[in-house]
């Protein structure tokens, strides 16, 4: 099973590897990288490629680990019980089967895909070392042990938004996705818009990667970001000249597709300003 990008998505040379050494290795893959760089899709992306189903955990900050093996409803079970309901009598019909379960129990390889996992309690990943290093975990409730019929592709993404525990790290393998370079990006513009006109693309790439220089930036615009501006300047039918700015007008056209909070947005006119100043 090798994992080389699809028509969809543009995996770089070092993606490939990672991908591919993880699979090789059976150890979970953990990507990071800025939000919007297709982290995330990459796992929709690997399953495709390798002809495989994905379950995808989603990650809050309230998520248990626990959530991801199964959960037992007590309180429902007492209430039945009170009811005097048959069910009660079969503790396995109040418990609910969380994405762990449902990836070791399934019928052939599947990826795996644990999204967000920095956005959880910083206990959450030690929690999960035992069941992805062993594949299995014991139910409590009804003695069973649950064991992977199949060991799944396990691809974590963070966001960087707090450090994993070293403990966690040891037991993964890493990749940090660079956020694309201009030639990388066409590649990645060219997918989801084919055919648009180099000087146009030219001109709003330049745009994009100044923008992203910019210092004083509460938050860089993503590659989600600018293929959504591309979408609305072709939906505009905008030429390259329509897309130039002077000193004066230091904001891109149809900016709100990038700049994203008040901060960034005044920046960009102060910058206005003080040029409109100098002149």
């Amino acid at each position: 099973m090798k994992f080389a990008g699809t028509e969809s998505y543009v995996a770089t040379e070092d993606l490939t590897v990672a991908v591919n050494a993880a699979v090789t290795l059976e150890r979970p893959l953990l990507v990071k990288g800025e939000p919007g760089t297709g982290k995330t899709e990459l796992a929709r992306q690997v399953a495709q490629a390798l002809g495989v189903d994905m379950l995808e955990w989603n990650i809050k900050s309230t998520t248990k680990a626990q959530q991801g093996l199964y959960e037992y409803d007590a309180v429902s079970r007492l209430r039945d019980s009170q009811l005097g309901d048959e069910r009660v009598h079969d503790v396995k019909n109040y418990i609910r089967k969380g994405k762990l379960w449902q990836a070791f129990e399934a019928d052939s390889k599947l990826v795996l895909l644990i999204d967000e996992i920095d956005k959880a309690d910083i206990e959450f990943p030690n929690d999960l070392l035992q069941e992805l290093d062993k594949m299995e975990f014991h139910v409590y409730e009804t003695g069973e042990t649950i064991r992977a019929k199949h060991r799944p592709i396990v691809i974590i993404t963070s966001n960087n938004e707090k450090e994993l525990p070293d403990a966690f790290l040891r037991r993964c393998f890493f990749h940090y996705i660079r956020f694309p370079d201009v030639e990388t990006m066409k590649k990645i513009v060219e997918v989801h818009h084919p055919g648009i006109k180099e000087q146009l693309l030219t001109t709003a790439l330049t745009q994009f990667y100044e923008i992203r220089d910019q210092g004083g930036l509460k938050k860089k615009p993503s590659t989600s970001e600018v293929l959504d501006w591309l979408k609305l300047i072709l939906a505009e039918d905008l030429t390259a000249e329509d897309l130039r700015r002077d000193g004066a007008d230091a904001l891109p056209k149809l900016h709100g597709a990038l700049l994203k909070n008040e901060q960034d947005v005044h920046l960009f006119e102060r910058l206005a300003f003080m040029a409109r100043r100098q002149r």
